[in-house]
């Protein structure tokens, strides 16, 4: 019988014990490599108590102590970025013949040289995830000039030296290749997760509501939505506004609540556990969602999954825009202005039941194709070295 593979997944969040995108998938892909029987070891930070109950399925390895991953604004803190990959290095290192392969995240980009020198010279494989892959521009407009260019420097450096990589969008795989990618990466069919269970189709709740699910941050353009659902009440009477998440945005957005009139049409429940969010997802009018940058858009599917259509953003770095089919799951507005989104929102209320039915038939079909668990086995499927193919010669005939 052939012995378990032991692979390790390094990211420095860990879900449930801190929440987003990020931190769902890697959890995801830990359990998926799990199921899939092997041996998996999660690399990560501490964030929790310790009488907290830990998942079962993989062993979890805290390599540094408790981080102060954002600073006030919502940005990263490099000194927290640094520390991980301090730590991710020292434990790679002591661990570099335990490992067939490393799946490590692309962002924050130092843990790229971390897991890079720690495994030289020896046979394990390193897999690089890049959620998202950010232009000279982009990274300038989130850490200021100086920051922000060796930032990006920094980016161009590590996707260089990036055995294999895997991205969740088209976009991603685009940049990729812009920013100096020496061979195709592995771009995934999708990131949904089977086993969550998706109730039946029903109408939206009356009153009707916009749910916003997310964490208050200025690239999320939360502060956009009162605005915006003060234009669309003009078309739907009673329609109010539920803001889910908190973030260093979050005076912007009551702000923006008190200049719309708002204040009785909004409610701010913060984090919610996912019974209640399943519950406030199902009966929204719709999703929104006005990011200018999205590296897959699994509240698309999220959504979907109860037959809840979604409202983005056309912006060139939101790679949730590839996941609308405008009529059939939800739509997309042309930019975040109050009078855009509220034409998106009114378009997804006149397209009522039927929309809810279509956006579900196309979670259905997603489901198929485009799970978690078909993106990990394409990363498996790529660490398998190259199979030689025999000659069909006379002799082999005989």
């Amino acid at each position: 019988m052939a012995s378990r593979r032991r692979l390790a997944v390094a990211y420095d969040c860990l879900f449930p014990f801190t929440t987003g995108g990020g931190e769902r998938q890697y959890r995801a892909f830990a359990d998926e490599l799990a199921t899939l029987g092997d041996e998996v070891d999660y690399l990560t930070s501490r964030q929790w108590e310790d009488d907290a109950e830990l998942p079962g399925a993989f062993t979890v390895v805290p390599i540094t102590g408790r981080l102060s991953l954002y600073s006030g604004d919502g940005v990263r803190r490099i000194p927290a970025a640094l520390r991980f990959a301090a730590g991710l290095f020292v434990a790679l290192v002591r661990r570099r013949r335990r490992y067939s392969a490393v799946i490590v995240s692309g962002l924050p980009i130092f843990n790229v040289f971390a897991a890079r020198l720690a495994l030289l010279g020896s046979r394990t494989r390193l897999v690089v995830d890049y959620l998202e892959v950010w232009p000279r521009h982009q990274w300038l407009e989130y850490s200021g000039t100086v920051t922000g260019t060796i930032a990006w420097v920094l980016q161009r450096a590590a996707i260089a030296i990036t055995p294999l990589a895997t991205c969740h969008s088209r976009l991603s795989a685009t940049r990729l290749r812009n920013e100096g990618l020496r061979s195709a990466p592995i771009t995934s069919p999708g990131l949904i997760d089977a086993t969550v269970e998706a109730g039946p189709v029903t109408p939206a709740s009356e009153p009707p509501y916009v749910l916003y699910v997310g964490r208050h941050i200025p690239d999320k353009r939360v502060e956009t939505l009162p605005a915006a659902v003060a234009a669309a009440r003009r078309q739907i009477p009673g329609l109010r506004l539920v803001v889910l998440g908190r973030g260093p945005s979050g005076d912007a957005v009551r702000a923006a609540v008190a200049e719309s009139g708002g204040e009785e049409w909004t409610e701010f429940p913060g984090f919610v556990d996912e019974e209640r969010l399943a519950q406030l997802m199902h009966g929204a009018l719709c999703v929104i969602n006005p990011s200018r940058r999205e590296g897959y858009g699994l509240v698309v599917v999220e959504a979907n999954a109860h037959g809840t259509p979604v409202v983005l953003v056309a912006d060139p770095g939101n790679a949730a825009t590839e996941l609308v089919e405008t009529g059939i799951n939800g739509t997309v507005a042309d930019s975040a202005s109050a009078d855009d989104l509220a034409a998106a929102i009114s378009a997804v209320a006149d397209g009522g039941d039927a929309l809810r039915r279509t956006a579900r038939a196309w979670y259905d079909s997603a489901i198929e194709t485009r799970t978690i668990r078909r993106t990990v086995e394409g990363i498996l499927e790529a660490l398998e070295p190259p199979r030689r193919i025999a000659r069909n010669t006379k002799e082999d005939t005989l």
